[in-house]
């Protein structure tokens, strides 16, 4: 399988979780995602009142210089830790 299957599987596996992960686990999650599938974030940090988006803002912004494809093996080991801890279906 060519890395971005492999990507690809991973971010439909990591639903079958049935237990939600931690809210800093879901974070490295979707900066992780986001880096992969489209770089580096270029877009303006959410406001002081939306927490979630610039949280999410942040997190990705946290993985600035870092490679899509380092990103995505980054992603893969990431979800398969998750579904080390979590149950899933």
């Amino acid at each position: 399988m060519s890395l971005d299957e492999r990507f690809n599987a991973a971010a439909d596996t990591v639903k079958s979780l049935t237990q939600r992960p931690t809210n800093d686990e879901l974070l490295e999650l979707y900066a992780l995602f986001k880096q992969g599938s489209i770089g580096d974030n270029t877009t303006e940090k959410p406001g002081l009142l939306d927490l979630k988006g610039k949280a999410k803002w942040e997190a990705w912004t946290g993985k600035l210089g870092m490679g899509q494809d380092e990103a995505k093996e980054a992603y893969i080991a990431k979800v398969d830790e998750l579904l080390a801890l979590y149950p899933h279906s």
